[in-house]
């Protein structure tokens, strides 16, 4: 049972239902990227999209719901971590990835994080996003523990050490970019959970 009016139908639907929600989560990204969340409505995605917005009504009933779908569909995506060779690689490697997602102008990464603060179905659907990404991430720590450079380790309390800071410094201090952020987060991650911070 899930709350996002979207998945009322298949999550993954063919032909015409499968291009009017292409067409339609497309113009929700791109009225997100352009106004925010405070200026995405259903009659602008609906004329965005080139759909009669009875369809928009619908199939996701209000803004919670297509925002719910845009940050459903994301977790759709055959998105892989990283594999460097080594936690420290892959770690700054994942930074790097996060940085870009949240410097790029405009950013849609941002915009869904904001959103998420004004719909419950949006924020219940990041909160999904998010518990997917680390549960996939958490392979770089298994190979970690399993190339003997490091000891069991909760490899969630890892990834959040290393990761937090992108979001402290661009997102909540609105600092100016520091192309070593990356790297360095991963480096203090990895030294902490080599000295036993995350151990099991």
């Amino acid at each position: 049972m899930t709350d996002n009016p979207a998945a009322t139908t298949d999550r993954r639907p063919g032909g015409r239902t499968a291009r009017v929600r292409a067409q339609v989560l497309d113009a929700v990204r791109a009225e997100l990227a352009e106004r925010g969340h405070e200026g995405l409505t259903m009659e602008g995605v609906a004329t965005r999209a080139g759909v009669h917005r009875t369809t928009v009504y619908r199939r996701w009933h209000d803004v919670g719901g297509l925002l719910a779908d845009v940050i459903d569909a994301a977790g759709e995506t055959d998105w892989q971590p990283p594999d460097t060779g080594s936690l420290h690689g892959d770690l700054t490697a994942l930074n790097e990835e996060i940085q870009e997602s949240l410097l790029v102008r405009p950013s849609f990464a941002v915009a869904l994080v904001a959103a998420s603060f004004h719909s419950e179905q949006a924020a219940r659907a990041q909160t999904r996003l998010w518990a997917d990404r680390y549960a996939q991430c958490e392979i770089l720590v298994a190979r970690a523990v399993a190339r003997a450079e490091l000891p069991p380790t909760e490899a969630r309390a890892l990834l959040i050490t290393a990761t937090a800071p992108l979001y402290h410094h661009l997102v909540l201090l609105r600092s100016a970019p520091d192309p070593h952020l990356p790297e360095r987060s991963a480096a203090t991650a990895v030294a902490a959970a080599r000295a036993g911070a995350f151990s099991l």
